[in-house]
C-alpha cells in the first residue's frame, strides 16, 4: 500500500510542480524511482516561494531560509539540489558566478560570496569574481567562502573557516580565519 501511494504522489507532482519550476531542475537522484524528498521539497517551496514570496523569482525549488542574489549565476548539478535547503545560506551572486560542482555538500549558514563591499565606499561593491567549488568538496557549517576562490575536487573546509585563497590541490582540508591547509588525504 505505501509503495502504491508514493508512485501515485510521484505521478501528481510530476504533472504539476512543473507548473512552479523548469523542469530541467526535476531530475536527478532526489527524483528517481521510489524516491520522493525531491517531491516533498517543490510541494513546500510552493507554498513559501510562490505564494508567501520567498526567493520568488528562482526558477528551481528552494528554502525560504537561504538568500540567492541571482539565480540565473548559480550553477550546481541537480544531484546537488539538497544544497538549496540548507537553512541560513547565502549565495550572494548578483554580478558573478557560483558554480558548485556534482557531489558537494554545503552546510547551514554557509556564505558564499562574489563581491566585497567597496572599502572607499560602502554604497558600492568591489568588481564581482567568480567563485568555483569543485566536485566531491565539503563546505562545513558556518563557513564563508570569499570572491574569486577556487576550491579542487574533495577540498574539506572546517566549519566556521573564511576562504579567502584559493585551495587547487585536489583533497585538501583547510580551516581557520584565515583557512590554511591543515591536512591532504
Amino acid at each position: 500500500m505505501k509503495l502504491i501511494l508514493i508512485k501515485a504522489f510521484a505521478i501528481v507532482s510530476r504533472f504539476f510542480i512543473p507548473l512552479f519550476y523548469n523542469k530541467k531542475y526535476l531530475q536527478g537522484r532526489w527524483f528517481e524511482g521510489e524516491k520522493i524528498d525531491g517531491w516533498v521539497w517543490c510541494w513546500r517551496s510552493i507554498w513559501f516561494q510562490k505564494i508567501l514570496g520567498f526567493n520568488r523569482q528562482v526558477k528551481f525549488p528552494c528554502s525560504h531560509n537561504i538568500t540567492i542574489g541571482n539565480y540565473k549565476n548559480l550553477d550546481f548539478h541537480n544531484d546537488n539540489l539538497d544544497n538549496m535547503f540548507s537553512p541560513g545560506c547565502y549565495f550572494q551572486n548578483y554580478r558573478a558566478k557560483i558554480i558548485v560542482g556534482h557531489g558537494t555538500y554545503i552546510a547551514p549558514n554557509v556564505g558564499i560570496i562574489t563581491a566585497n563591499h567597496d572599502f572607499n565606499n560602502l554604497d558600492e561593491h568591489s568588481e564581482a569574481k567568480e567563485v568555483v567549488l569543485g566536485e566531491r568538496c565539503w563546505i562545513g557549517m558556518g563557513a564563508i567562502i570569499m570572491p574569486g576562490v577556487t576550491l579542487a575536487d574533495g577540498t574539506i573546509v572546517g566549519a566556521g573557516s573564511i576562504v579567502t585563497k584559493s585551495v587547487l590541490k585536489c583533497n585538501t582540508v583547510v580551516v581557520g580565519n584565515p583557512a590554511k591547509v591543515v591536512r591532504q588525504y
